[in-house]
């Protein structure tokens, strides 16, 4: 027999015994086929498989809190022409317009534009009223009024928050962290925060930083008094390193690097202020005790770098001459790297952190947070009960089976192939690195009973009537019973659909698993157990 008609004649078979084999790669591969990156890399993972475990199942919190905000949808605000091109110009004066009438702090109000055009005013705080908002947008020429404005953000900026979170569980090194929104229907969203092995008191100071970084130049202006101007933000920063002891300054210090497009600027601005020249060295402010205290009087005059996060300056340092050297002869925006500090470790780690995943555009409203925390003791009880379970649904499943056919060459192919389903499944759940919940279990299980009865009916309707004497007799009795299954399969399909896409908690993770298993054992499993059931009834 050729290569070409081995295939043709076995081809359910090879295919079960690759998706079966790529499982157990995916779940036994050091590592992981798709590693993910974000995670540190000295992190050591000393678990037998790749499988990721949710907070059920490993311990940790989540969090769910909706976001600050009111939003003005899909405005009429003369940025978007009917060519589709955006007034940038209009765009930034609208926003300008929104943080000065209002008051508000950096990054508490911003104007989007979607790839369709659509304009969104929004603003992140709750201490401006729907009235208030709607007034500055008329004053803008907006044409809206209170009724337009509603409590939240608009999807991109929820989308946003979603990634922005995700990226900071990940930089923090924390394995199996997720985050996502949740539809409360009809009473906004929720941003559903997971991170296992994490306690809530924890996973709440996190969350509670936006994570705003600036770097303010302090000096003193030509009146007399200081002000602080902001000369870099986070979003100019390109490149940032771990935090480590500063070998010049008390503290602690963050190594980063400036956007090449941001470096110029900057480095023009010091030396125009004075850093790079009379102000070297000139700081006597410091973040020893938590916060930098500005007096407003001093000995000598004041260049200090402050680093702001979230509003609130958390250390401040001079100008050292080897810096300020290179941007006093331009050659600094060529190699543009520097130090931030921090007077506190911790403090360091979270600035580190927030620059590299950058900051939330909104703040969460933790005063309707939703919290479920597991501890890790009763997270390993639950795995072993879990396992448990598992074992003893397939036990009582194949003891089942064995009684009902008491025929080894029909029960032995059924119990292998359901075993292999759920094999595939938890390799496919490895390979994308779901974390895996009780919900999760139980859609394993009830994959495990959905298969077997599957296979049951494939058996039944070919045994049933009658000895099968050929292979034209098999195949035709099991194109009926695969009649029977598909469309068994394509019903729960259709029911589990609607909890597998809406936001509804645990019962989404059951739907999954459960219609993922129905599509291999439809696609793949059941096929094959047929094949094995000819060659056996068969002199195929």
């Amino acid at each position: 027999m050729g290569p070409k008609a081995f295939i043709k004649e076995y081809w359910r078979l090879i295919l079960l015994i690759l998706f079966v084999t790529a499982a157990l790669v995916a779940l036994f591969y050091p590592g992981g086929i798709m590693a993910d990156d974000a995670v540190v890399e000295d992190e050591v993972d000393d678990t037998a498989s790749n499988l990721e475990y949710g907070i059920d199942l490993d311990g940790g919190t989540r969090i769910s809190a909706p976001i600050t905000g009111l939003v003005a949808e899909d405005i009429d605000a003369g940025i978007v022409d009917e060519d589709g091109s955006v007034d940038h110009d209009r765009s930034s004066s609208l926003e300008d317009a929104i943080y000065e009438e209002l008051d508000l702090e950096t990054g508490d109000a911003s104007v989007t534009i979607t790839d369709d055009g659509t304009v969104s005013a929004e603003i992140y705080t709750d201490e401006v009223s729907e009235e208030e908002f709607a007034a500055v947008l008329q004053d803008q020429g907006v044409d809206v009024d209170e009724d337009d404005i509603r409590s939240g953000v608009s999807a991109q900026t929820r989308a946003q928050m979603i990634d922005t979170i995700q990226d900071r569980v990940n930089e923090a090194g924390l394995t199996g962290g997720t985050a996502y929104e949740e539809d409360t229907l009809g009473e906004g969203y929720y941003i559903v925060t997971e991170v296992p092995d994490m306690d809530p008191d924890e996973l709440r100071e996190l969350l509670e930083e936006r994570g705003i970084v600036e770097l303010q130049a302090y000096y003193q202006t030509d009146d007399g008094s200081y002000t602080n101007e902001t000369v870099l933000t986070g979003e100019e920063i390109d490149t940032v390193d771990a935090p480590r002891s500063s070998e010049e300054n008390p503290g602690y210090e963050v190594p980063i690097s400036v956007d090449g497009s941001a470096a110029p600027g900057y480095q023009d601005r010091l030396n125009e202020l004075g850093f790079t020249s009379e102000g070297q060295g000139q700081c006597d402010l410091s973040g020893v005790g938590g916060e930098v205290e500005f007096q407003g009087e001093y000995d000598r005059s004041q260049y200090c770098l402050v680093t702001v996060v979230d509003g609130e300056a958390i250390d401040a340092h001079s100008m050292g001459p080897r810096l300020a050297d290179n941007m006093n002869a331009g050659t600094w925006q060529d190699d543009p790297s520097f130090f931030m500090g921090a007077p506190e470790l911790d403090q360091a780690q979270l600035l580190s952190v927030n620059l590299r995943a950058g900051s939330m555009p909104a703040p969460l409203d933790f005063s309707q947070e939703q919290t479920l925390s597991v501890e890790p003791a009763l997270a390993d009880q639950f795995k072993l009960y879990s396992l448990l379970i598992g074992g003893l649904s397939i036990l009582a499943v194949s003891g089942m089976v064995f009684l009902r056919y008491r025929n080894p060459k029909v029960a032995m192919p059924m119990i292998l192939t359901a075993t292999a389903e759920v094999v595939i499944l938890l390799g496919f759940a490895a390979l994308i690195r779901m974390p895996l919940d009780l919900s999760h279990v139980a859609g394993f299980i009830a994959v495990v009973g959905t298969g077997v009865d599957d296979l049951i009916i494939i058996a039944d309707e070919v045994m049933d009537e009658g000895e099968v004497s050929s292979q034209r007799v098999f195949e035709s009795r099991f194109r009926k019973a695969f009649w029977i299954i598909g469309a068994a399969a394509a019903t729960t399909i259709i029911a589990l659909s609607p909890l597998a896409v809406l936001s509804l908690g645990d019962l989404r993770g059951f739907a999954i698993i459960t219609i993922l298993g129905v599509l291999i054992g439809v696609l793949i499993t059941r096929p094959a157990y047929g094949d094995i059931l000819q060659r056996l009834l068969t002199d195929r």
